[in-house]
């Protein structure tokens, strides 16, 4: 079955040697490959403001290049985020884009039902990838995964994502080309799975 599928390349350099920047396109080239719907968003290339107060991020008016995204956020049914492992977490850029799309209004009603938030992205699924200079185990056992389980938990679920995946590469800067080769041929498999 056909999928609408988004993925959010979370790099912030525009460098075209990115690792990030080839799994992006080898997840895409697999998706296509089955006929699935793909638009992309590359972090790198969008312009927006960040969020400086509550009052923004409530009440604010998203800019064109936000609208956007969040436009393809609603159209899709399964989103992929990309991004690298920077101190810790993802990049500051990608979390400023987050803040902007998934706002009130947009991905959750501030009024309640129950104790709860009204969820407005229910039922979509999602693939996060994430490269690290680090071996996965050590920040998926030693360090807890906090980043990974912050955009799962505290962010996509709190909008209403029900099934989010992951995949972690670790040891990115000692990659053979081999290994590489390998990690996109798994992206494309996962295309063309939309999984």
């Amino acid at each position: 079955m056909s999928r609408n599928i988004l993925i959010l390349d979370g790099h912030p350099d525009p460098a075209n040697d990115r690792l990030i920047h080839a799994l992006a396109a080898a997840y895409r080239e697999g998706a296509q490959a089955s006929n699935h719907t793909v638009h992309v968003i590359r972090l790198a290339d969008l312009t927006f403001p960040v969020l400086r107060s509550q009052a923004d991020y409530d009440k604010g008016e998203p800019v064109d290049s936000v609208r956007r995204c969040q436009d393809l956020m609603n159209w899709a049914e399964h989103v992929v985020i990309l991004y690298p492992l920077w101190l810790g977490s993802m990049p500051a850029l990608l979390k400023a884009l987050l803040e902007q799309m998934l706002r009130p209004g947009f991905a959750f009603s501030t009024l309640r039902l129950g104790k709860w938030p009204v969820k407005f992205l229910s039922g979509k699924s999602a693939r996060i990838v994430i490269t690290m200079g680090m071996a996965a185990p050590m920040y998926r056992w030693y360090f807890r995964a906090h980043s990974l389980r912050s955009l799962q938990r505290n962010i996509l679920k709190f909008v209403g994502f029900r099934s989010i995946r992951s995949t972690l590469i670790g040891n990115v800067a000692d990659l053979s080309n081999a290994r590489r080769m390998q990690w996109l041929e798994n992206l494309r498999a996962l295309g063309r799975a939309a999984a």
